[in-house]
């Protein structure tokens, strides 16, 4: 396995390879790419799994829920008003985790279980 050029945080928060910190993960707005256009690391082994996306849902879930009462009782909104917010809101913030929870989980995988990942 060659030796990491970046430190996992710093590849995790970038959405960048754990070898090389140059080659971006996702060719899409979630999808991974199959090889570090960078590095060329073989990321079709990588397993995400549904461990980020249950927290993401989780957190997110009750951050906007109590954002969305809070607003309800301070502000008395109507109701056509919650429903133009809400989406706004928790839509792009719902990607941006769930890029770094796969961002997370790849490197991580990389660092601590390589061969899983057939390195």
């Amino acid at each position: 396995m060659t030796e990491p050029t970046v430190s996992l945080p710093q590849a995790i928060l970038s959405c960048r390879c754990p070898r090389c910190g140059r080659g971006n993960l996702f060719k899409g707005i979630l999808a991974v790419h199959d090889h570090c256009p960078a590095c060329d690391l073989d990321l079709r082994q990588s397993d995400t799994g549904d461990a980020g996306a249950v927290l993401i849902i989780i957190l997110l879930g009750a951050i906007v829920g109590g954002l969305a009462i809070w607003t309800e009782f301070r502000f008395d909104p109507p109701w056509w008003l919650h429903a133009l917010i809400w989406p706004v809101v928790t839509v792009p913030a719902a990607i941006f985790l769930m890029r770094l929870a796969k961002s997370a989980m790849i490197g991580m995988q990389y660092r601590h279980r390589s061969t899983e990942m057939g390195l």
